[in-house]
């Protein structure tokens, strides 16, 4: 009620004891959003599909952003901070939180999908900072409702090159000291890692035009990044980070929005350079012997000069010219338009450190996908560790994934086990079956994969892993999460890029993927189908996908005479299929005339099966096998 009480004399013109940006925020909530401070408001968390919409969105900043995330977690962990990023509406897109209290959590809104506006859920630290610009803590009382007072949220922005909102970073606690003071190096901390992320975007952003980094700290100006500007061809400010738009801003002698006037201005017009004098920093000499003035403010900063990528011409390639896809990436698929747009997305994620979800029926060749990721990696060299999480029984999966210390259950080895998690050290783990996983051990899964640090069964201190995770499942996920046997979490932890496979028999590159078999598969003879047996395999359905294909491509090397495998080499389950018989039947006229051949041929060897079989140079099964799918049967007199 006291609070209730100091809101309302903050409504009515009086003035409290608080931030100037706190105070503007609660008139805010009640002048411009109309929001009644008796009225508790619970955390909202927005649908599934919704929030997939808004992190489709910020794609590519939530793919930078996610090891900052990470990075930052690591350090906050043990103080009992959960981190939140969120877009420029408020929606959290990304989370990383102790998973003992997840339900305390989620009901705070310190989770994923939670909707932090200020116009809804009123001041609060993401809400706030949209609606400012700044960076801020909003501790305890700060908040607008009621509902959040027990929380503490320090936030700090990150922009877009051109000066837009993109993201909040968030650091909140459930539980902290009284005073607000508590909050302050957790405030310089996310901070930094805010520009870090937000410069590191920028880049990533800018890499065809040239980019200057300023510094004004000559002993770390090889690694601190502190302003970073933008030029396009003509020297033009196209873009800048936060810093240097702040310091532009002093030339300017204006505030930070102010600066964003600067963008499309010549660089000359704020630094004593002239343009076509740039080029002399980018070379590679020392970065501390290159110096440059402002002009307004006569500020000196060390100064590199990156020049832009190699800008080629995109041209339509011709058939000789293939998307430059890794070896092993190439042996994935043929011409099949949909898996050829998947490796060239793997391709460009080769060397991150994302975690892959690859699904997809039985049978469709995910495993091999995952080892194809990892030799094309610059982790080749490292483990490839396969866990198949449907096949551990639930009583071994832990032991087996974080493994444990020496004599901590019985029967336990008295070395202890490093568990396969810790085996993947270096190289990739791949989880099979992931749908399969416990309830309880996903939970322990999001924390190593948060926090990069597995600790074994029955002991205290956690171990550092690095490798990559690729997932795989023929289950949907999304709707194990709506039953509740998935995390939700987890799941978003894992897709960061998702990948689906699919089945055989909606794949154009059969042929080509049958004549890699035969390849790979030949027992030192070489192997071809022909045209016909092609056909009947096109039209199978192929309810085992790759591995029933391999039994039969392996059956039918195995019965053929010659090199050529011909229809009556295959086995018999594949003529069981009503689009292979309406296949079959599509001309009549061939099939009557092959019939009356193979009739003639046994009538001339008075129906004898070995004397035909010699006659026509096939084995008596081949010529059995013939019969049969031709429907033709000894004369009673010949049985």
């Amino acid at each position: 009620m006291e609070h209730i009480r100091e809101l309302a004399r903050v409504a009515q013109g009086g003035d409290a004891a608080r931030d100037a940006l706190i105070l503007n925020s609660w008139r805010r909530c009640m002048g411009d959003h109309r929001l009644d401070p008796a009225v508790l408001r619970p955390a909202v968390i927005v649908e599934e599909r919704e929030l997939r919409e808004h992190r489709d969105a910020m794609e590519e900043l939530l793919r930078t952003a996610r090891f900052g995330v990470e990075a930052l977690y690591r350090q906050v962990a043990g103080l009992g901070y959960v981190l939140l990023l969120t877009d420029n509406q408020g929606i959290t897109v990304d989370y990383i939180g102790d998973e003992a209290t997840t339900d305390y959590l989620r009901e705070a809104g310190l989770y994923l999908g939670a909707d932090w506006n200020e116009a809804r859920a009123g001041t609060n630290g993401v809400g706030t900072c949209i609606a400012t610009g700044e960076a801020l803590t909003v501790h305890q009382t700060d908040h607008f409702d009621a509902t959040h007072i027990p929380l503490s949220c320090t936030v700090a922005p990150i922009f877009d090159p051109i000066g837009n909102l993109s993201a909040v970073l968030d650091i909140s606690a459930l539980q902290s000291p009284r005073e607000k003071s508590s909050q302050f190096l957790a405030l310089q901390i996310v901070k930094s890692f805010a520009h870090r992320i937000e410069t590191a975007n920028l880049i990533r952003a800018s890499s065809r035009s040239w980019m200057v980094k300023l510094t004004s700290n000559q002993a770390l100006a090889e690694v601190d990044t502190e302003f970073v500007l933008v030029l396009d061809s003509s020297g033009r400010i196209t873009g800048f980070n936060q810093h240097a738009r702040s310091l532009l801003a002093e030339e300017m002698q204006t505030n930070w929005r102010g600066a964003t006037r600067a963008l499309g201005r010549p660089v000359s017009d704020f630094f004593e350079c002239e343009i076509d004098s740039l080029t002399r920093f980018a070379t590679t000499s020392a970065i501390e012997r290159n110096v440059i003035r402002l002009s307004a403010t006569g500020r000196s900063l060390f100064i590199q000069v990156v020049p832009p990528t190699t800008i080629r011409v995109r041209h339509t390639p011709t058939p000789m010219e293939e998307c430059k896809l890794p070896l092993p990436l190439k042996a994935v698929a043929g011409d099949e338009p949909s898996v050829q747009r998947n490796l060239k997305k793997l391709a460009r994620l080769i060397n991150t450190n994302m975690s892959i979800l690859v699904s997809g029926e039985t049978g469709t060749g995910k495993e091999f996908l995952a080892k194809a990721i990892h030799q094309s990696s610059a982790r080749a060299r490292g483990p490839f560790i396969p866990v198949n999480c449907a096949a551990l029984p639930d009583s071994l999966i832990e032991s087996e994934l974080f493994g444990y210390e020496s004599h901590t259950f019985t029967g336990a080895s008295t070395k202890g086990k490093k568990g396969l998690i810790r085996e993947a050290h270096g190289g990739t783990l791949f989880l099979d079956e992931i749908g399969d996983m416990p309830l309880s051990l996903q939970t322990r899964l999001l924390r190593v994969l948060a926090e990069r640090e597995v600790t074994p069964v029955g002991g205290s201190r956690p171990v550092a892993v690095d490798m990559r995770v690729i997932a795989a499942t023929h289950q949907d996920l999304l709707a194990l999460v709506r039953l509740g046997r998935f995390r939700e979490d987890l799941y978003f932890r894992l897709n960061g890029a998702t990948i689906l496979l699919p089945p055989l028999r909606e794949r154009s590159d059969l042929s080509w993927i049958i004549a890699q078999l035969l390849e790979t598969r030949g027992a030192g003879t070489p192997r071809t189908l022909t045209d016909e047996a092609l056909v009947v395999l096109a039209a199978y359905a192929w309810p085992g996908n790759f591995r029933e294909l391999v039994n039969v491509l392996d059956f039918a090397s195995a019965v053929a005479s010659g090199t050529s495998i011909g229809v009556d080499d295959l086995p018999e389950q594949v003529f069981r299929n009503i689009g292979l018989q309406a296949a079959r039947s599509s001309d009549q006229d061939s099939s009557s005339r092959e019939v009356e051949h193979l009739k003639e041929d046994l009538r001339r060897a008075n129906w004898n099966i070995s004397a035909a079989a010699r006659q026509m140079g096939v084995d008596r099964t081949t010529l059995h096998r013939r019969m049969r799918r031709l429907g033709v049967a000894l004369p009673p007199r010949a049985l």
